[in-house]
């Protein structure tokens, strides 16, 4: 039976000649397609997480295709039962994912795309090495079997890494992934510059590789940035890799602590979920500022300014064309 909804991930490295007035026609649209989720735009394009009704995630697709300037965008689709957002931020960045690498552009110079089941071929050879371009508390819950991983927290301090990466695997092909293939564009063209002679990366990351080689050997779930916070990806060998923070069993149920000045995010299996009442111990049980938890762990992010009708009384919803 198919779900009403649908949750798309993309991005597009593209020129945007005016970021602020592209943002504020998108929000439009957005608004018009009742969409949620959150879109970056930058002058280098944009990239983002939307759900909604699969009619309107239909037509917000059509309408990206429409424009030449996104014309080639790959967008991931995933089906669900209802909205994976609560709320629409469409901001505009610097960066469309914060490399600080903000004199590489992809379109001219990045590492060899890769279709999923090219990197399958690929993955377990001799003189190959599979680097994972995400976040530690990424990884942690999820990754490819034998991958090398980063202790980055953010992608921005991937750069300070690559000189680790050259005392070990110069001579290697590098294949690098991550959740959707954004981080990879900029990074295996840094690879690159940095003197790696062979740097593939994984297109569409590793929710395309789910879906169209089965996910075969990605250990544990992959994280992604809505409601969901993990996903199933392997249908062929699936394996929990993760432990609960707490107690240690095996578990892969991702949730921030409950107490706002902690926020650690990690596993936690449900049982001790309860127990702490969504803290990650004691002591932040017992933090005065300790947020109600739901059973979820997972709390909408604070606004910090962020204003979604800014520049919206010079036009109207109706003046948005689908």
């Amino acid at each position: 039976m198919n779900k009403p909804y649908s949750i798309l991930l993309y991005y597009c490295y593209t020129p945007i000649e005016d970021p602020e007035a592209f943002r504020e026609q998108h929000h439009l649209l957005c608004l018009e397609l009742n969409l949620l989720g959150r879109i970056i735009i930058s002058k280098e394009g944009l990239n983002g997480t939307v759900s909604g009704l699969k009619e309107d995630c239909d037509k917000y697709m059509a309408a990206m295709h429409a424009d030449p300037r996104f014309a080639k965008i790959d967008f991931k689709v995933d089906e669900s039962d209802k909205h994976a957002f609560a709320k629409l931020h469409v901001r505009t960045k610097a960066e469309i994912v914060h490399s600080g690498l903000l004199h590489i552009d992809p379109n001219v110079r990045t590492g060899k795309h890769l279709a999923p089941k090219e990197f399958k071929e690929m993955k377990d050879r001799e003189d190959v090495v599979i680097v994972d371009m995400r976040s530690d508390y990424e990884y942690t819950v999820g990754r490819f079997k034998n991958a090398v991983t980063l202790d980055i927290e953010n992608f921005r301090e991937f750069p300070e890494k690559v000189e680790e990466l050259k005392e070990k695997f110069r001579d290697k092909k590098i294949l690098t992934y991550c959740t959707g293939g954004i981080k990879c564009e900029k990074a295996s063209a840094f690879l690159l510059e940095q003197g790696f002679e062979d740097v593939y990366q994984l297109h569409g990351g590793i929710i395309k590789y789910g879906k169209e080689a089965g996910g075969e050997d990605f250990e544990g779930k992959c994280y992604v940035f809505d409601n969901r916070v993990a996903v199933d990806v392997n249908s062929v060998n699936p394996k929990v890799i993760s432990t609960c923070h707490v107690c240690g069993t095996p578990d892969d149920r991702m949730v921030n602590c409950a107490n706002p000045v902690c926020n650690l995010h990690v596993a936690i299996c449900e049982k001790c979920g309860w127990e702490l009442d969504g803290a990650c111990s004691t002591a932040c049980k017992e933090h005065p500022e300790k947020r109600p938890y739901d059973g979820t762990g997972y709390y909408q992010k604070e606004l910090n300014g962020y204003n979604p009708l800014k520049g919206f009384n010079r036009k109207k919803k109706s003046d948005v064309k689908v």
